[in-house]
């Protein structure tokens, strides 16, 4: 059962990154009928989002194939999101302008791979292996 839960947990993380890509993609190069729909853009949390992207596929995959590496990447994604997540609250304190779906958005991902991060470093402490 631990190797399936594994596996469904990578496959998200894929599924995820691979969506936040193309989003994130998509306002960065699409042009300005899509700037334009995406309204506010925080421009430093746009390019760090889109680029973390390529890192939860990785991380994905490394959880799906029980990767020695999977809680290292999911607990640096973790600390690196809560980082960016400050930044964009300081950019807001500061009277930045900015779209509420960007903080719904940020405190998803930072949700989303702390819980992940949270349920490896358990596996670990129960000895728990990766699934090969």
């Amino acid at each position: 059962m631990g190797q399936n839960v594994q596996r469904v947990i990578g496959a998200v993380a894929i599924g995820f990154g691979v969506l936040t890509l193309i989003s994130g993609s998509s306002v960065l190069f699409g042009g300005e009928a899509i700037s334009a729909m995406a309204g506010e853009v925080v421009h430093g949390i746009l390019w760090f989002n889109t680029l973390s992207s390529v890192v939860y596929v990785l991380a994905g995959l490394c959880i799906f194939r029980g990767g020695r590496h999977a809680r290292a990447l999911a607990t640096g994604l973790a600390l690196a999101l809560a980082i960016a997540a400050m930044g964009l609250a300081a950019h807001i304190a500061t009277g930045g302008a900015y779209e509420g779906r960007t903080v719904g958005a940020m405190a998803l991902r930072l949700g989303f791979w702390l819980a992940i991060a949270v349920w490896l470093w358990r596996r670990a402490a129960d000895g728990a292996r990766p699934a090969a």
